[in-house]
């Protein structure tokens, strides 16, 4: 069986490293918030060049701290609006709706999925704020386009870059063609801990100074608390393992390139769609998404022949019991993507007959006639 992600396998070419870089932090004595984390910071600032990273619990903690401290900060506050894509994972609007802010929902582009520029300024209204942007699958926003419409309206941008690590715009790396920007480091990610963890990546030093404090219960002095914060820390351990990761990960996007660009040339399938690539170092192919209108049948024939995949996402947001009656209008993009995508195993450790197996699975596959 050719698993969907051999996350064993990946994180096995590194395992000594691994083993190194847990020993220290045990022999430290110090786990929380110490040497290690601080290194990190510094070594994943300097690779998204930005200015501050700041480690936190998870992806989710990353967005929804950065809004909580725009709030703290006066810049936002509860009733606002933040513009995000309708098709994201449901995260992106979690962290969205817990800070008392109102999520706006904006149909994606069906060639790239990600947020359409041409829809945003269509749903400004006197209360948005923010336009929180999805580097969907690895493939990144137009940001250029994006950002021009938030400097006209005086909006803030967001970069959710859970699953673009790496990716560049223009020469530029995501996590500082914005405001700020989260990360997720769930061990599946381009760039995965062993563990949750994740990071908010900023140049504004105000912000940086608020996170900080929030994601340590608001304190920046023990037991002297400025907000009403939250326990959200990156683990020393976690930081270890991925300042170990973090050197390799152009290398492992090299790798995924290398099975995405195979399945492109020879992908031949007229029932599948193939992902539209706009530019090759803009992709970091997180997910290799296909669209099938069999579906079903093709996953099942998929597994039938050896090969896992999977649905990213099988349910849109608006359509989740979580948020029941919260959306109006009607998102038919979303609901078409959700309804036809399936993501292809693209890993670095995807071997060239696996891939080709895969591809001529995938070849062969006849849609069951129909009645």
């Amino acid at each position: 069986m050719i698993p969907f992600l051999d996350l064993k396998k990946i994180n096995q070419q590194y395992a000594n490293e691994l083993k190194e870089a847990a020993n220290r932090v045990i022999d430290s004595g110090w786990y929380l918030l110490g040497d290690e984390v601080q290194s990190f910071e510094k070594a994943f600032a300097t690779y998204c060049n930005t200015t501050y990273c700041i480690g936190v619990a998870n992806g989710l903690d990353a967005l929804n701290l950065i809004f909580r401290a725009y709030k703290e900060l006066g810049i936002m506050q509860t009733g606002d609006e933040v513009i995000v894509p309708a098709n994201t994972y449901i995260a992106s609007i979690l962290a969205i709706s817990e800070n008392g802010l109102v999520p706006v929902l904006v149909e994606p582009n069906l060639d790239t999925y990600n947020l359409d520029p041409a829809l945003i300024e269509a749903a400004i209204t006197k209360k948005t704020k923010a336009i929180l942007t999805v580097h969907l699958y690895g493939q990144v926003n137009h940001m250029s386009e994006i950002n021009a419409i938030a400097q006209k309206h005086t909006l803030k941008v967001v970069e959710d870059c859970a699953q673009a690590h790496g990716a560049l715009y223009k020469g530029t790396k995501v996590g500082s063609l914005a405001d700020a920007a989260g990360f997720s480091f769930y061990p599946g990610k381009n760039l995965g801990a062993l563990g949750d963890g994740g990071a908010v990546i900023t140049s504004d030093p105000a912000l940086d100074d608020t996170i900080r404090a929030l994601r340590n219960y608001g304190s920046k002095e023990k037991y002297v608390n400025k907000y009403k914060g939250l326990n959200s820390r990156l683990d020393e351990i976690q930081a270890a393992f991925l300042k170990v990761k973090l050197k390799y990960l152009d290398d492992e996007i090299k790798a995924r390139r290398e099975v995405a660009n195979y399945y492109l040339a020879n992908i031949t399938n007229q029932q599948i769609v193939l992902p539209i690539v706009e530019n090759q170092t803009s992709h970091v192919w997180h997910l290799f998404v296909i669209r099938c209108k069999n579906r079903q049948q093709l996953q099942q024939y998929l597994l039938d022949n050896g090969v896992q995949s999977s649905i990213h996402y099988p349910i849109p947001p608006h359509q989740q019991d979580a948020y029941k009656n919260t959306f109006n209008g009607s998102f038919p993009i979303t609901e078409f993507i959700h309804e036809n995508v399936m993501s292809l195993p693209i890993s670095p450790v995807l071997e060239l007959h696996e891939v080709a197996k895969i591809v001529d699975i995938v070849n062969h596959f006849q849609a069951p006639a129909t009645l």
